[in-house]
Parts: C-alpha cells; sequence; structure tokens
C-alpha cells in the first residue's frame, strides 16, 4: 500500500513537472545555452579553434532542448544563406572597436532593442541569434576570446527584461518547433518572407547605431 501511494506521488510531481510552464530563470538560462550551441557551431564553420568548455560554456541539454537548438542553427542556415552578407563583419558594419566589453554590449543591446521595435517573431529571434554569433566570431577573430561570454551575457539580459513574457506565453522556446519547422509549404513560406522582413530590421538597427549620439 505503501509502495502504491510513493509510486502515485512520484507520478503527480512527474506531471507537474512536464504540466509547469517555465520560470523566468529557466527561460533565460535556456535562451543563454541556445545561444553557446549556436556561437560555437558559428566559430566551428568558420575554422576558428576555440572550446566553450574550456570557457565555462555549457551547451543545451538532450531532448527537447537540443531538437530547439538544432532548429535554429536550421533556420540560422537559412537566414544566412538568403543574406550572407548581412550576419558577417558585424563589428565592421556597426564600426565598433572590439577593444572594450562596454562597447560591445551597447552596440548589441541597441541593435537588438531595434530589431524588435515593431514587436516579437521566431524570425527575429533568430536573427537576433545570428547577430550574437556573427559578432562572436568577429570577436575571436580579433584574439577577444573572452568577450564571447559578454555577447552571451548581453542576450541572456535581454531575454530577461525583453521575451521572457513572450516566451511564457508560448510555453518556452520549444514553441519555435513547432511554429516554424512544419511541412506544410504554406507555413515555410511564411516563415521565409517573416524572415525576409527581418533583414530591413536589422539594417535598419545599423543605421540607427551609427546615427545615435557617441
Amino acid at each position: 500500500m505503501e509502495m502504491l501511494r510513493r509510486s502515485s506521488v512520484f507520478a503527480a510531481e512527474v506531471f507537474e513537472a512536464f504540466d509547469r510552464s517555465p520560470t523566468d530563470k529557466e527561460l533565460v538560462s535556456q535562451g543563454k545555452a541556445l545561444c553557446k550551441d549556436f556561437i560555437q557551431a558559428r566559430l566551428q564553420r568558420a575554422g576558428l579553434g576555440w572550446s566553450k568548455q574550456e570557457h565555462g560554456m555549457s551547451s543545451t541539454s538532450a531532448g527537447r532542448m537540443a531538437e530547439v537548438s538544432a532548429t535554429f542553427l536550421r533556420l540560422g542556415d537559412e537566414l544566412e544563406y538568403m543574406r550572407p552578407a548581412v550576419y558577417r563583419n558585424i563589428a565592421r558594419q556597426l564600426n565598433i572597436s572590439l577593444t572594450s566589453e562596454t562597447v560591445l554590449s551597447d552596440a548589441f543591446l541597441a541593435v537588438a532593442a531595434e530589431i524588435f521595435t515593431a514587436g516579437i517573431t521566431w524570425g527575429k529571434v533568430v536573427s537576433l541569434y545570428a547577430v550574437a554569433a556573427g559578432l562572436a566570431v568577429d570577436c575571436v577573430k580579433q584574439s577577444q576570446p573572452a568577450f564571447v561570454l559578454t555577447i552571451v551575457d548581453c542576450l541572456g539580459e535581454f531575454v530577461r527584461k525583453t521575451l521572457v513574457t513572450w516566451l511564457k506565453r508560448r510555453g518556452g522556446w520549444t514553441d519555435v518547433i513547432k511554429c516554424v519547422v512544419a511541412s506544410d509549404p504554406g507555413l515555410r513560406s511564411h516563415w521565409l518572407v517573416s524572415s525576409a522582413c527581418n533583414f530591413g530590421h536589422f539594417l535598419k538597427a545599423v543605421i540607427f547605431f551609427l546615427l545615435r549620439e557617441r
């Protein structure tokens, strides 16, 4: 009888863990882990010798978050394939020197804020991750690998302040899988069209940062 009771309690706890909404802290932590995975993939693609493990950067765990990470990378590939120049040499586009964490943080957060001025979509979220990864590649190329952690922390702070409420309404990061990864050609087309709009937001953000008072 006691064993049956314990089994029932355990089952209830398991179902509660699956049913409950993610906390703000979990969403931020997951967002940073996704960023680390995205950055690591882009650094490897660029042939840059750098390990996130050596710098205390853990990646997403197995399961649904690993699937989200893979989805982000596939969508990021689509964005960069459509406009390869947009997400490369970002530091040069922003006309910033990667010698100060403050300059880097200010530039990234200014661009992020401008990208989301007109609202939040998954296309814009993936676009932001591509920007973060592009900046990380610039940092490592310019012998500033420690600044990669600054970018991850900045993105985490932006998630906390701007994206958490939106993410909670959608049930968390896993929502991206069902929203943009579908066999329905209409949904796929919608993702591509909405993504194309992001380029305008990004370029506007670059211009905004360059023209603002420094």
